[in-house]
């Protein structure tokens, strides 16, 4: 990626936007929840820290280097910043990142379950949506968590009695991620609600994986 401060205020005003996007469509609650993008190798933007979504502006949104140290800006990062850091150390394609307190998506990260592929966009994240551990929010132990449930397969996890962070190539793919993670949260629970799901195969999931991919080309 060009580092220029063109695509700086470009990436950061999507940030804005996207953040507004979360209370829009019911992924999070007041300030909760954050929203970042990898800018090049070395740099990130991401949401500031208790700011309302409304009242963002993008010169409000901090950039930091892959140390944590901020660059640009005079407010302070989300405080999840060490759990965004430690995705894109981890995963060198990723290029957005978005965490939601999405409700349906929530209840299982209360529960300590898995989602399963129960509907078919699921494959917008991998066979299922895997559970982390419990470590507590803001902290680098709940960075590691995440970063062990996503492996290399996943593109999306529910941190435990917490939420949902999604990763994906872009800020706009991973956002996509989150409103699907959360429709099929909330497929599966009212399914269950009725009867017992059916849950689609692997290779099933691999091949509508493909699909979505070449979607649109």
């Amino acid at each position: 990626m060009t580092d220029t401060p063109i695509q700086h205020h470009e990436t950061r005003s999507d940030i804005c936007e996207y953040g507004r996007g979360l209370l829009e469509d019911d992924l999070t609650t007041g300030t909760g929840g954050n929203l970042s993008a990898r800018l090049d190798e070395n740099h990130i933007a991401i949401s500031p820290s208790g700011i309302p979504y409304e009242e963002i502006e993008p010169e409000d949104v901090p950039v930091v280097d892959m140390d944590g140290t901020v660059v640009s800006g005079d407010i302070d990062p989300s405080t999840e910043l060490p759990m965004h850091l430690a995705v894109y150390r981890e995963r060198p394609e990723v290029g957005g990142v978005v965490h939601t307190h999405s409700p349906y998506a929530t209840t299982f990260a209360s529960l300590g379950e898995p989602i399963p592929a129960s509907h078919y966009l699921l494959s917008f994240t991998g066979s299922e949506v895997p559970v982390t551990e419990y470590r507590t929010h803001a902290t680098a132990e709940l960075g590691e968590a995440a970063v062990d449930a996503l492996g290399e397969s996943y593109n999306a996890t529910l941190l435990r009695n917490h939420g949902v962070l999604t990763a994906d190539d872009t800020l706009d793919d991973a956002y996509t991620v989150a409103q699907m993670v959360e429709y099929c949260a909330r497929i599966h629970y009212q399914a269950r609600a009725i009867g017992e799901p059916e849950i689609l195969p692997d290779d099933e999931i691999d091949r509508l994986s493909d699909k979505l991919d070449s979607y649109g080309q």
